[in-house]
């Protein structure tokens, strides 16, 4: 795994004919670049993230009329997961491409990056190096250690989430008010949501909004609720070791009984059955 900071100048360009055998994660924070995978073609500007799948022709550079292109990059392989995120943005010739992150998520995502700069060079004694407030131009690290490449990664990860999976891509065209309440149920789908508070908080009558979301989702927002804390139960169930009841109560199901007949209609098992089976206890 390769990290590196660059802020380049005309006539800047890579060319890769055969491709490369790792991906390659672009960040932009100034200027401007211009990215090539096959056929696939992507300016990036400020906020954006884009990536370049490996086994593919690829050529980039300094964006045409920019006076220089200020980036941070990385070359790995990536988590199986990521793929998934980034599918939906896939414009061709596994050229991935993200845009317009809103100002608090850039933030966050330089500090990752800077984070995964200081990371890499760690040798495992010790606490890792800080990260540097304003790495340099031409600034790159290697990480060679296990625990190096591994923090590395996880700083990755997030800037992938934070880009990439901030919010499910939907289908063009839904309001922004049927936006904001599945917004909100998936945040927080164990909240004691009601069709009455999802419309108080999007600013519309009860019955315009539930006719509203069935109409453009093809199901109502309570339909959408119950999916969305039966997602949040076998997420639960997967990854701790609550009991069924309380995997119940954070899911925002009030019985455990209806919880567990919910899920079982859902998943097919019943909430301890779909645990071991998850974990292959049985």
């Amino acid at each position: 795994m390769i990290i590196g900071r660059f802020d380049a100048r005309p006539p800047y360009a890579v060319n890769r004919p055969r491709g490369a055998d790792s991906w390659l994660f672009t960040w932009t924070t100034g200027g401007g670049g211009l990215l090539r995978q096959g056929a696939a073609e992507a300016g990036s500007s400020p906020g954006d993230l884009v990536v370049l799948g490996s086994g593919v022709p690829q050529h980039y550079g300094v964006g045409p009329g920019a006076g220089h292109w200020a980036f941070w990059w990385v070359h790995c392989q990536p988590r199986a997961s990521w793929t998934t995120w980034l599918r939906p943005y896939e414009t061709g010739d596994r050229l991935y491409v993200v845009t317009r992150a809103p100002y608090g998520i850039r933030k966050r995502v330089s500090a990752a990056f800077r984070r995964m700069l200081a990371d890499a060079r760690w040798t495992g004694d010790g606490t890792p190096p800080p990260p540097e407030a304003d790495p340099g131009d031409g600034e790159i690290a290697v990480a060679h250690g296990v625990a190096a490449r591994e923090l590395a990664l996880c700083s990755l990860e997030e800037v992938v989430l934070l880009a990439a999976a901030r919010a499910e891509p939907r289908r063009s065209g839904v309001d922004a008010r049927v936006r904001r309440a599945q917004d909100l149920i998936t945040a927080d789908p164990g909240a004691p949501h009601t069709v009455h508070s999802l419309a108080e908080r999007v600013s519309l009558s009860p019955s315009r909004f539930a006719h509203l979301f069935t109409e453009q989702l093809g199901h109502s927002p309570m339909r959408a609720l119950r999916h969305a804390r039966l997602l949040h139960a076998a997420r639960l169930l997967e990854a701790t070791e609550l009991p069924v009841e309380r995997v119940a109560a954070a899911s925002g199901f009030g019985s455990p009984y209806h919880f567990s007949r919910a899920f079982r209609e859902r998943y097919g098992v019943p909430p301890g059955a779909y645990r071991s089976g998850v974990r292959g206890d049985g």
